[in-house]
């Protein structure tokens, strides 16, 4: 910004136009104004600026203003919401600054506003939004020890609130979540984690207080107080969205009418995911960051893009009420005998869902108009293939697919077939809608029949048997006569322009009737702008109607997908059962069977009271890490409705799952490796019960081998002991086997390899028993370690060994002075080279040589 405008000073030294884009940007200081000229929006100041380094534009200069030059970059109008889906995916925000006055009755700059603001999380075009992710706005608060949270879709109306009373629970959220944009109290503290993230708005105090949120909130949904939503006993939530919603309001500019409740998520609801479970378990985003071969690009075979959302949310909240799964399990088995022919119908559908949020918002285009069309005439085709259904969960989504005639018939009639992308230059209404607008366009389009007798009679009239009778953008109607006809032109004849090898003329009579051809074409684009307008109205008293049409039938979408998936990937339906337990016949990895290319081994597992713990051994790459993640992929799976990947499936009752699987450093924070793996596993101690699925592998290898193993030998015992969770143990430490014959509960099991020849090859198959050894060596020479290195490390473990041996062996009340363990071996002869040394070079032809350096040769 100029000094005088950071400063507070008059705006008089700027020219008028110049002040009235510094009143707009002070009224938005924070974000990208983006100000409307002619076929331009241009940027001034900092802003040109910023703009230019971040979305690559020209950065130029705009004469002077107050004697300064002023730096400018702009983007053609046609383009922009390109340049602002590469802004808001920064997570910038931006201010779109119009228009609104008359040209003609301005005496000075032409009256602008600002009439929409797009951020990261509040985005509702099309082109801004991924299609099959939600896109959320989120807000923070914390109040005398609990951490408020609301988050809102605006493209679907979404509202929805949790308290928490840990950081790390909260963490967890915005991980489950991944909201766009994140809101919160100027005044408050927040881990780097959350203040470091794009899209992150500093919010005044005042905008979180309880009264002003339950203020915003009765008055957008019409109610006197909050009662009947259930979200008062969450008052630190209510707060976040109190805030919230006064973001939302002050940056659509627009009524709000599809967001019609707030609702309270209650954690004991769902089967709860810290944020390690779900990076580990790879369920919508690879340790990489990438879609590809995460659980739910396996699973997603959804026909719209409100489907593939819901399955998201479902992956990150599976259910822990057995009822209401089991409703799903039912529903899922039913459609297998119906997924074909219902699954390409919802093809049909599109995305209802945020179609009805650009109706709510006023900021519909004509295609979503015909997109809604098309999914209401498909209902009537629907309606009789659902009511066949049985199922309680799929009878209740089938009512809620009714048709809606009246506004079907309304869109048939008011939209085209095939309409533009905007309304701007008309061609949206259908003919036979509205009269009047039928007969402007005839009025403007009719001039056909009129030019052709006017061309007939003036060819009589003059003799010029050229003579032609035209229309173009540039020069209007026009009579068009070659120049060897200059002297059979009649004097009534007005030139309009002169060509090469023609000349063009105008009459009196063509000049009326271009005014009034022109007049009515403006006036019938007019008409149709306002009758589009007029659509908005009145399909307004159906979108609670077509909400609740649209989450029905992205529900169907996901349940007939799950149909397909289960038939198409040989999945089976789980048992729930009130029983503790976990029990797993020939289970699999839904993800890495799909990407290999040899068929995937499937293997048992069972978990009861009487075996709550496997302590599990075996070689690196011998499946370990694998076996532990498929079981907990297996169980979420039946808990968010699906069939599984498993010959059978019997499941008690899970309400946590965790996972400590793996780690690295996090530099951010300042943490180590074995301090991550150590916060993880703390956080696994304090919350896991008799119910919790916890995978815990390779406990204490960050440290030393004593300090390591005595970490991961009081963890297995606090877990089976104190904890009762149900626990798959993977370890490199063979002494922990030992705890099979001392804890009741405990069991060894492990998965094989065979070595031959030096080689290995690792058989992936669960056995009971603790493993023989852990191949590491062979591993190692898989590796391609260097052969010297192998030879070396194999002499050290038979010393090693030997070592232990005596040390066993020894009697208890005599001290054994350890070995002195040898780093650097001397290396066994080997026969080459004693023969080599044995040789004298001297003595040998050159065809002696020759023969020995093949033997050599042939030898190694």
């Amino acid at each position: 910004m100029p000094p005088e405008q950071k400063d507070g000073q008059a705006l008089s030294p700027h020219t008028p136009m110049m002040q009235q884009y510094l009143g707009l940007k002070s009224q938005h200081p924070d974000i990208l104004l983006f100000y409307r000229m002619g076929d331009f929006y241009e940027l001034f100041y900092d802003d040109a600026k910023k703009a230019a380094a971040l979305l690559d534009i020209s950065l130029t200069k705009r004469g002077q203003s107050a004697g300064q030059p002023i730096p400018m970059a702009g983007v053609p109008y046609h383009s922009i919401e390109g340049y602002l889906a590469r802004l808001v995916q920064l997570g910038e925000s931006a201010a779109i600054c119009e228009q609104i006055g008359d040209p003609a009755l301005s005496k000075g700059p032409v009256e602008r506003a600002v009439v929409r603001i797009v951020t990261p999380g509040t985005v509702t075009d099309e082109a801004l939004l991924n299609e099959r992710q939600d896109t959320l706005v989120s807000a923070l608060y914390q109040h005398k020890g609990s951490y408020g949270f609301a988050y809102l879709d605006v493209s679907s109306g979404r509202f929805l609130v949790n308290e928490v009373s840990h950081i790390d629970d909260l963490l967890a959220l915005l991980q489950r979540l991944n909201p766009a944009e994140i809101l919160y109290a100027e005044a408050q503290d927040w881990p780097d984690s959350i203040v470091n993230r794009k899209g992150v708005r500093r919010r005044p105090v005042w905008e979180f207080e309880l009264s002003n949120a339950k203020r915003l909130l009765t008055q957008q949904f019409g109610t006197r107080d909050l009662q009947s939503f259930g979200v008062e006993q969450a008052p630190v939530a209510l707060m976040a969205a109190g805030c919230l919603m006064g973001y939302v309001k002050d940056t659509q500019r627009a009524q709000l009418p599809h967001i019609r409740s707030i609702a309270l998520e209650r954690n004991q609801d769902c089967i709860v995911l810290d944020a390690a479970t779900r990076r580990n378990l790879e369920l919508t985003q690879t340790l990489a960051g990438q879609f590809d071969h995460t659980l739910a690009a396996v699973l997603d075979q959804c026909q719209t893009a409100m489907g593939s959302r819901l399955l998201k949310r479902w992956i990150h909240a599976p259910l822990r009420d057995q009822a209401l799964v089991a409703a799903r399990h039912q529903a899922v088995a039913e459609l297998q005998q119906h997924h074909q022919s219902l699954q390409p119908r919802f093809k049909q559908v599109g995305d209802t869902e945020r179609v009805i949020a650009r109706l709510a918002l006023r900021s519909a285009r004509p295609r979503d108009f015909s997109r809604l069309r098309a999914a209401l005439q498909l209902l009537p085709e629907l309606a009789p293939a659902l009511s066949t259904l049985q199922s309680p969960l799929l009878a209740q989504l089938a009512a809620k697919c009714q048709p809606l005639p009246t506004l079907c018939d309304l869109l048939e009639r008011a939209i085209v077939d095939s309409p533009p992308m905007l309304i701007r230059d008309g061609g949206v209404i259908a003919q036979g809608y509205n009269a009047e607008l039928d007969q402007w366009r005839e009025l403007a389009t009719g001039a056909t029949d009129y030019l052709e007798r006017l061309e007939q009679r003036e060819k009589e009239r003059t003799g010029i048997a050229s003579l032609k009778v035209g229309f173009n953008r540039v020069a209007g109607y026009y009579i068009e006569t070659g120049r060897s006809a200059a002297d059979q032109v009649p004097a009534d004849y007005i030139r309009r322009q002169t060509l090469k090898n023609n000349e063009r003329f105008i009459i009196p009579e063509l000049k009326e009737y271009e005014d009034k051809v022109l007049g009515s074409q403006s006036k019938a684009l007019a008409l149709e702008k306002q009758l589009y307008d007029e659509l908005f109205d009145l399909t307004a008293p159906y979108l609670a109607d077509l909400q609740q049409l649209s989450a029905a039938l992205a529900e169907l979408d996901l349940l007939t997908n799950f149909a397909e998936r289960a038939e198409q990937l040989n999945y089976h339906q789980p048992e729930l059962t009130p029983e503790p337990g976990i029990e797993i016949e020939a289970g699999r990895h839904p993800v890495v069977e799909q990407v290999m290319t040899e068929p995937f081994i499937a293997n048992p597992l069972k978990l009861s009271p009487e075996r709550r713990m496997l302590m599990i051994t075996g070689p690196n790459m011998g499946g370990k890490s694998t076996y532990m993640r498929q079981n907990a992929l297996i169980v979420l799976m039946a808990y968010i409705g699906s069939f599984v990947p498993a010959d059978k499936a019997v499941l008690g009752p899970v309400d946590r799952i965790f996972t400590r699987v793996g780690a690295s450093d996090d530099l951010a924070s300042g943490r180590s490796t074995f301090m991550v793996e150590m916060t993880e596993t703390a956080t696994i101690l304090h919350h896991a019960t008799a119910q919790s699925l916890v995978l815990m592998d390779e406990i204490g290898r960050g440290t030393s081998t004593y300090d390591g193993l005595s970490l991961a030998w009081a963890c297995a015992d606090y877990l089976a002991q104190q904890l009762k969770a149900m626990t798959l143990f993977a370890t490199h430490y063979f002494e922990l086997t030992e705890l099979a014959s001392q804890l009741k509960g405990l069991a060894n099991i492990h998965l094989d390899a065979v070595e031959h020849d030096e080689h290995i090859v690792f058989m992936h198959q669960v056995q009971d028993g603790a493993a023989s050894k852990s191949y590491g060596l062979q591993v190692a020479q898989l590796a391609g370690v260097p052969r010297v290195v192998i030879q070396k490390a194999k002499q050290k473990l038979s010393q090693l060994e030997q070592q232990s041996v005596i040390s066993a062996k020894a009697p208890a009340n005599k001290t054994v002075e350890p070995l002195q363990q040898q780093l650097f071996v001397e290396a066994e002869p080997h026969p080459i080279l004693e023969q080599l040394a044995a040789l004298d070079p001297d003595q040998l032809s050159a065809r002696q040589a020759l023969d020995l350096l093949y033997q050599l040769k042939e030898r190694l």
